[in-house]
Parts: C-alpha cells; sequence; structure tokens
C-alpha cells in the first residue's frame, strides 16, 4: 500500500511541478488546471483505444494541455480578459472537448488495452514498483528539462516576467510571449500527470479534474512549510516530496476510517493547515521573543 501511494505521490508531483511554473513563477492563478488534466487523460486513453502506442498517445495528451493553456493565455493577453475568468473558460469547454474525444461518453477505461506501466512488464515487476519506476524516471527527466530551460536566456526572461513585469518589460522582454509560453507549458506538464494517472487508474472520467488544483497546491504548499528557503532545483524536489507526503497524508486519513466520499474536504482542510503554518510560526516566534524579554 505504502509502495502504491508512493509511486502515485510521485505521478501527482508532476502535476505540482506545473502547477509551480505558474502559480509561483508567475503569480498566475491557472483555472485551466481542472480542464488540461483530464484532457491530457481523455487524449491519451482515446489514442490508445484507436490503436496508438502509450507513449505516443501520452505525447498527444500533452499537445492537447498545451492548446488549453495557449487557449487561456491568448484569453488573457489579447482578449484582456482577467486571469481567473480566462481559465475557468477554458476550464469549461474542455469538458464539451473531453466528451467529443471520447466519443460522447463520460468515461473510458483501458481495460485489456496496453498502458505506460506495461511498457515496464520485461523488469518483472508488480503494478506499484512499474508506477514508482514511471514517476521516477518522468520525473527526473521533466526536472532535467525544467532546470535546462531556466538556465538559459529564455528561462531567466520567464522567471524576471514573473518577478517584476514593469522591469522585465524595460529590458525589452516581451512578457506576454512569455505568459503564453508559460501557460502551454504547465498545462502540458499537467495533461502528462493527467496523462499518466488516468493510464495508472485504467479509466479516464469527465469529473476526473475536479479538486486536483488542490492536490498540486498542496504539493507546492507542503514542500516550502517542510523545506523552506531552496534553490530552484531543491524547489522542484520539494514539489515532488510535497506530492508523496500529500498522499501519504490522505492514506493515513483512510486508514483512520474516514469516509473516503468525504476526501475533497480532508484535501481542503489539509493545504488551508499547510498555509498557515507559516503565519503560525511568525506568531509563535513573536510571543517567544515576548516572553524572553
Amino acid at each position: 500500500m505504502i509502495i502504491s501511494t508512493i509511486g502515485q505521490g510521485l505521478l501527482w508531483g508532476i502535476l505540482g511541478l506545473g502547477i509551480f511554473m505558474t502559480f509561483r513563477i508567475l503569480n498566475f492563478p491557472d483555472m485551466t488546471t481542472e480542464g488540461s488534466f483530464p484532457l491530457g487523460g481523455a487524449v491519451a486513453v482515446a489514442a490508445i483505444h484507436g490503436g496508438l502506442t502509450p507513449l505516443l498517445a501520452t505525447l498527444l495528451g500533452v499537445v492537447a494541455g498545451m492548446l488549453a493553456g495557449l487557449t487561456t493565455g491568448l484569453l488573457y493577453t489579447k482578449g484582456k480578459i482577467p486571469t481567473i475568468l480566462s481559465g475557468i473558460l477554458v476550464m469549461t469547454s474542455t469538458n464539451s472537448v473531453i466528451l467529443f474525444v471520447m466519443g460522447g461518453r463520460s468515461n473510458l477505461n483501458l481495460l485489456n488495452r496496453p498502458s505506460l506501466q506495461n511498457s515496464l512488464e520485461f523488469l518483472h515487476l508488480n503494478k506499484e514498483f512499474s508506477t514508482l519506476i514511471l514517476g521516477g524516471l518522468t520525473l527526473f527527466i521533466l526536472i532535467s528539462l525544467m532546470l535546462l530551460f531556466f538556465d538559459t536566456r529564455l528561462g531567466q526572461a520567464y522567471i524576471a516576467t514573473g518577478d517584476n513585469e514593469t522591469m522585465a518589460k524595460s529590458l525589452g522582454i516581451y512578457t506576454d510571449n512569455m505568459k503564453l509560453l508559460g501557460l502551454a507549458i504547465s498545462n502540458g506538464i499537467i495533461a502528462l500527470s493527467g496523462a499518466l494517472i488516468c493510464q495508472n487508474d485504467g479509466y479516464v472520467d469527465i469529473n476526473k479534474g475536479i479538486g486536483v488544483i488542490v492536490i498540486g497546491l498542496a504539493a507546492i504548499i507542503i514542500g516550502e512549510v517542510v523545506f523552506g528557503e531552496l534553490t530552484m532545483g531543491e524547489r522542484l524536489l520539494a514539489i515532488v516530496i510535497g506530492a508523496v507526503l500529500y498522499q501519504l497524508l490522505i492514506l493515513a486519513v483512510v486508514k483512520f476510517g474516514f469516509d473516503t466520499n468525504y476526501l475533497k474536504i480532508f484535501s481542503s482542510i489539509i493545504l488551508a493547515i499547510c498555509l498557515m503554518v507559516p503565519e503560525l510560526r511568525k506568531k509563535l516566534k513573536l510571543n517567544i521573543a515576548r516572553w524572553g524579554k
């Protein structure tokens, strides 16, 4: 059970990395997440049904997510629609796209169909260990690519846009283009997480994206609360560890006998507590300082 939970945590960590690209770097609260996540899964599963290999199907899911993110970016930068509303519009419209992709069905399973986890059968591992290896390998490649990107001039311009947009514009950076790039990459990564998780679960459902933004934010916040100030590479690793810790917390909630139908509220409570921890720490330090006097 623990191995399975850690493997799931690694796959959810990919989601956290995608949200980090916009939420933390661009300071962009992107609601597209809850649409691009199931969209990536739907395109991947439907493509596998259509006879494509799991790898190619997963890449198609990533492209679909990138297009969803790009649409949000265009609504925001060119249409001048507010950030949250842009994401909500795209998130809502993806429901229809998902239904179209799945042929009008609300869910689609992978019964007797291949998946990326099956591609590791030559290692003679069970599903739990296959998920663990697949998640770890995907994260290694993804984090390496992200660090390479951040180390380029384009990546530095992207970071500068989030740090201080006015200053970035004065340096000749086309900040709207950086936002379009960030939203496309972010939602591509989120769709990748959706494609891998749907293949691991063996099905995709139109409601698969509900509440996933909470899971991604929890991974980011838990990583920050536990580890504090870190370098970029360490922060990315902390997000993955945060996702695993979050899944272990959810497992603990289930083990304590709570009804799994109410997992969403437990997820929200865990995230709220994590968000309050930094403020509680400050108040505790202030109180200790006063008592010391």
